[in-house]
C-alpha cells in the first residue's frame, strides 16, 4: 500500500536560520574560505538586517559566494565542518514544524526534505529528525575528492515540483492526504503539488499568494503559534 507523503522546506521553515549561511560562516572561521569572502555578501546582509533589502537577495549573494569558492575544497573538510555546524545548531528549530514532523512520522507518513542548501550538511541535519528522503544541491567532486564548483542535476532541485514528481514516481507514496510546508515564493510549486499546503512564517510574496488561493498560513512568533 502507498504511504502518505509530506514535503518540508528546511531553511527558515524547520531550521531557524540557513544551513548554507552557517556553513559558509564556519568555512571562513576555520580558514577554508578567506575572510574576504564575507565582503561578497556584506552589502546584501546589511540591507536585509536594516530592512532595506530582501532575504532572497542576501541568500542569493551567499550562494554565489559559496559557488565561487567551493572549487578546490576537499570534500572531507566540508563534511567535517558541516558535522560541526549541525552538532552545535541542530536543535535551533521551530516548534511548529518540529512537532508537525513528529506527528506525521507517528502517522506513518513518508517525510521528505527539499532544500537549496548543500546535501552534505542537509543529510547530517535531517537524519536527526527522521526524514526518509533528503533532496539538496549536490556539488560535484573530481579527482582527489576536490569540488569542481559545478552542481549536479540543478534543473531538478531548481523547481521543487520536480522533486514531488520524482518521489511519487520512485517511492511507494500517494499524494492523497499529502502535506507541504514552505516559507517563500520559491516553495509555491511544491505547495501547489500537495493536498494540504502550509505557508509557515511566509515572506510577503508567498503570503499574498496564499491569501489569494486560500492556503493555510501559520506563524510562530516568540512562544506563540497562530493561524492567519
Amino acid at each position: 500500500m502507498s504511504k502518505q507523503v509530506a514535503f518540508f522546506d528546511i531553511d527558515g521553515t524547520v531550521f531557524r536560520s540557513s544551513l548554507l549561511i552557517e556553513l559558509v560562516e564556519q568555512l571562513i572561521k576555520d580558514g577554508v574560505f578567506a575572510p574576504e569572502v564575507r565582503d561578497e555578501y556584506a552589502t546584501e546582509f546589511a540591507a536585509w538586517r536594516d530592512r532595506e533589502g530582501s532575504y532572497e537577495e542576501y541568500i542569493g549573494a551567499v550562494v554565489r559566494a559559496y559557488m565561487r569558492h567551493i572549487k578546490g575544497v576537499f570534500y572531507g573538510d566540508l563534511a567535517d565542518i558541516g558535522r560541526q555546524v549541525v552538532a552545535r545548531q541542530s536543535k535551533h528549530v521551530y516548534r511548529y514544524t518540529r512537532d508537525l514532523i513528529k506527528e506525521l512520522k507517528e502517522q506513518d507518513y513518508y517525510v521528505v526534505a527539499i532544500s537549496q542548501s548543500p546535501k552534505t550538511i542537509l543529510d547530517e541535519f535531517c537524519k536527526q529528525y527522521g526524514f526518509d528522503k533528503v533532496y539538496g544541491r549536490i556539488y560535484e567532486t573530481g579527482p582527489q575528492d576536490l569540488f569542481t564548483g559545478a552542481v549536479a542535476d540543478e534543473h531538478l532541485i531548481s523547481n521543487k515540483a520536480n522533486i514531488v514528481s520524482r518521489v511519487v514516481e520512485r517511492e511507494q507514496v500517494s499524494l492523497t492526504g499529502s502535506v507541504g510546508v514552505g516559507d517563500t515564493e520559491g516553495d509555491i510549486s511544491l505547495l501547489d503539488s500537495v493536498e494540504r499546503p502550509i505557508c509557515f512564517n511566509p515572506n510577503k510574496k508567498l503570503y499574498e499568494h496564499a491569501k489569494h488561493v486560500g492556503w493555510e498560513v501559520v506563524v510562530e512568533r516568540k512562544d506563540m503559534i497562530y493561524t492567519l
